[in-house]
């Protein structure tokens, strides 16, 4: 069977240090990932093994069979969201997100930068300089140009940070829309409770590794915050 998203034995090492050590997953569409962990765990280079920006040290990634880092397709079917917004700040909201469509390729690039910022709701700043937004608009531009070509995978490194309450329902209402739609997620956040609430699997990396991973029905939201402390001790 081919997974939408698959991971075997990804290890990534910096000199001597391993950040990311054997991990696996398979992910089908319509799945959402929640991964937690503390600062330092892994979590963010897994994401960038993942959408195929750093080359593993070992084992492989794959989206719907094809091999990252070793065809364009398959990283054009990849959107990833960093917790920095990487934004062109000269640029207005609408030049930037209109110039990611263009590199992807999409065949009307205004009309999808226009619904990908209608769907975030920052159409009236569309002209706006991106420099002159708040770090919460930032945010919502950023996740607008991922989205810009219709990604069936969709990484997320702590998407919510800087959003304010309209905004971080914003993104709730449109991570489980896409679900519904059939794309496939991997959300990397400290929010327990906001990371439950759009999984369908739930996932702790600590040191590199993958240290619980589990169905989210099979698991209890009430106690899962305890037993992740209980796993990575204090770590942060």
């Amino acid at each position: 069977m081919t997974h939408v998203l698959e991971a075997d034995g990804l290890t990534r090492s910096f000199g001597g240090r391993r950040a990311v050590h054997g991990v696996s997953l398979q992910l089908d569409a319509g799945e959402c990932l929640a991964l937690f962990g503390p600062n330092g765990a892994g979590k963010t280079t897994l994401l960038r093994l993942l959408a195929g920006l750093l080359k593993p040290t070992a084992g492989t990634a794959r989206v719907n069979g094809q091999l990252l880092r070793g065809d364009a397709s398959a990283r054009g079917q990849v959107g990833f969201i960093s917790h920095q917004s990487m934004l062109y700040g000269p640029l207005t909201v609408r030049e930037n997100v209109e110039l990611a469509a263009r590199l992807y390729a999409v065949s009307e690039p205004r009309a999808a930068a226009a619904q990908a910022l209608g769907e975030m709701r920052v159409t009236e700043r569309a002209e706006s300089p991106v420099r002159s937004l708040s770090r919460g608009l930032q945010q919502r531009v950023s996740i607008a140009r991922a989205m810009v070509h219709r990604p069936r995978v969709l990484l997320l490194d702590e998407p919510y940070t800087g959003l304010d309450a309209l905004g971080a329902a914003t993104l709730t209402e449109m991570l489980e829309r896409l679900r519904g739609d059939g794309a496939t997620l991997v959300l990397v956040t400290h929010n327990i409770a906001e990371g439950l609430e759009v999984a369908t699997q739930a996932a702790v990396m600590h040191r590199g590794r993958v240290v619980r991973r589990e169905r989210r029905e099979e698991l209890d939201a009430d106690s899962y915050a305890d037993a992740y402390r209980e796993l990575v001790g204090g770590a942060t």
